[in-house]
């Protein structure tokens, strides 16, 4: 028979569950007590967000990002999709507060579920995970669907979580392939979930990464769209390395 008329079974249609593990769950950790004031930014820092508004974000056309605005923080409005810098970035140091409401409901990925995309490409995953499993790939911390976090150093809903991420950018090779792959390093509430991990490529929720050329991105924030109440974020800096 030539290999032409062989008949091959279809290949399975990728499902989200098939690139999610949910053992071993990282031990938790309980942070330091912690200032829940917003921590100052260093001079040579570009806010991304002062408490005042919006003006260095965007939304995913480039019009004004519709987030609200109050109480020197803002909030999701859930609805009207992600809101991404106006600058983009290669390496950087970045510095964000956020906060799960008190009194949040819902489990697993449908409870306060963000995420920070790194260069508009690589999800690092926002959620509330005190005292909620999840898949440990998709858990606070993890870089999404790829890496889970070394531990779990949430704050309880209605206390403010910071996260410190240290991200090298990626090269790539004539063709297309990485050259050395991204990496990231990220702390939460002053303990490291992320020490110098290797980023395979896109995270993607349903498949497995994918390699994508590109150069300097924006940093993005996620309006998931679960129906949980939504969460807010204070004091965004950013220092390029």
């Amino acid at each position: 028979m030539n290999s032409q008329d062989r008949q091959y079974p279809e290949q399975a249609r990728m499902r989200p569950e098939m690139s999610e593990y949910w053992q071993p769950q990282p031990p938790v950790v309980t942070p330091g007590n912690r200032s829940q004031a917003p921590a100052a930014a260093p001079s040579d820092a570009i806010v991304l967000f002062d408490g005042k508004d919006l003006s260095e974000w965007q939304n995913s056309k480039g019009e004004a990002a519709g987030w609200t605005v109050h109480d020197g923080v803002f909030t999701v409005k859930k609805g009207t999709g992600d809101i991404q810098t106006k600058r983009e970035f290669n390496d950087f140091q970045l510095h964000l507060e956020w906060l799960i409401p008190e009194g949040i409901t819902g489990e697993s990925q449908a409870r306060g579920n963000s995420g920070v995309f790194l260069q508009g490409m690589y999800e690092i995953q926002i959620l509330d995970c005190y005292q909620n499993e999840t898949y440990v790939n998709g858990q606070t911390g993890s870089v999404y669907k790829q890496t889970p976090p070394l531990v779990n150093a949430m704050n309880r809903p209605g206390e403010w979580n910071t996260y410190d991420i240290i991200y090298t950018a990626p090269t790539f090779k004539a063709d297309g392939t990485y050259r050395t792959h991204p990496r990231v390093t990220v702390i939460q509430n002053g303990v490291v979930l992320q020490n110098n991990t290797i980023i395979l490529g896109t995270t993607e929720y349903i498949g497995f990464p994918k390699v994508v050329e590109h150069g300097a991105g924006p940093i993005r924030l996620q309006d998931h769209g679960d129906p949980s109440a939504p969460i807010s974020f204070r004091n965004i800096w950013i220092r390029e390395l």
